[in-house]
């Protein structure tokens, strides 16, 4: 995540000025409402598998700003068992939805990476 980057918008009174960080938030609570999500993932899967899981967490999204325009990109893990292309367009539908209603800005990309599948626990 780019945290030193903002995007600039002229309001009626000045600047303002919105963080990667806010739009991570923003990101992060969409993407809990989708369904067959069961984490979030490190970008690299070295950085330990330990930290996978991990629902609450701001990983696993990276937001980049240039022109006004948001790029996000989402590392997931997926509940084995479902449709896997669905569940990453509805997270691309949900993200873009939630980010340009909150911020007024145009989400130009979010793009999704699998990074794992896992077992329910009636399945394990």
């Amino acid at each position: 995540m780019t945290a030193n980057k903002f995007a600039k918008q002229e309001g009626t009174l000045g600047v303002i000025d919105i963080s990667t960080t806010a739009v991570t938030t923003i990101a992060n609570q969409a993407i809990n409402q989708c369904y067959g999500v069961v984490g979030m993932a490190n970008k690299n899967l070295a950085n330990g598998i330990a930290n996978l899981l991990s629902r609450d967490s701001k990983r696993g999204i990276d937001v980049t700003i240039e022109n006004n325009e948001i790029k996000i990109d989402v590392y997931v893990i997926v509940e084995y068992g479902v449709r896997i292309r669905a569940v990453a367009e509805s997270i691309q539908h949900t993200v873009k939805f939630h980010v340009e209603k909150a911020l007024d800005m145009t989400v130009s990309e979010v793009n999704i990476f699998v990074q794992g599948l896992r077992m329910g626990k009636e399945n394990s």
